[in-house]
């Protein structure tokens, strides 16, 4: 819960990880507050409800997803992040996204808003590197490319 210290954001950016590893729409929505507001890339959404349907039609495109996210900064109630994630595509393509997040919580530690900016790079199968959820343990930050 805010104010954030290095290890509570730390914390949090790892229970993110975890539920979107997880690609349980019903489940990441429970981190969000009723009325959060997002931007997603060039899409723009409120509400968990919205956060349900929206993370239902991304996990249906992007199949085989699997993320890793870094701590970048914190404040008071605010991270920010960077992530990787790898997915393939409907016909077999791989993609690798990269990002950053910024993210705003209330005073119970849910997040209100949600910021994100992501860039697609097409990978082949060989080049991949994120297998699944994060190994317990590990907490080796991915190269940018």
């Amino acid at each position: 819960m805010p104010p954030f210290t290095a290890a509570t954001a730390a914390a949090k950016v790892q229970a993110a990880e975890d539920a979107w590893n997880t690609r349980d729409p019903q489940r990441v929505a429970l981190a969000y507050t009723e009325d959060s507001v997002w931007r997603n890339r060039d899409t723009f959404v409120t509400g968990r409800a919205a956060i349900i349907e929206f993370l239902t039609a991304k996990w249906a495109r992007e199949q085989d997803y699997a993320l890793r996210k870094s701590l970048w900064a914190f404040g008071d109630d605010r991270i920010a992040v960077r992530f990787q994630y790898e997915c393939r595509d409907a016909t077999g393509q791989w993609w690798r996204s990269y990002g950053n997040e910024l993210w705003e919580f209330d005073g119970s530690g849910l997040m209100r808003r949600r910021e994100a900016s992501i860039n697609d790079v097409r990978i082949s199968e060989a080049d991949r590197r994120i297998f699944g959820a994060r190994p317990s343990g590990d907490h080796s930050d991915l190269p940018l490319h």
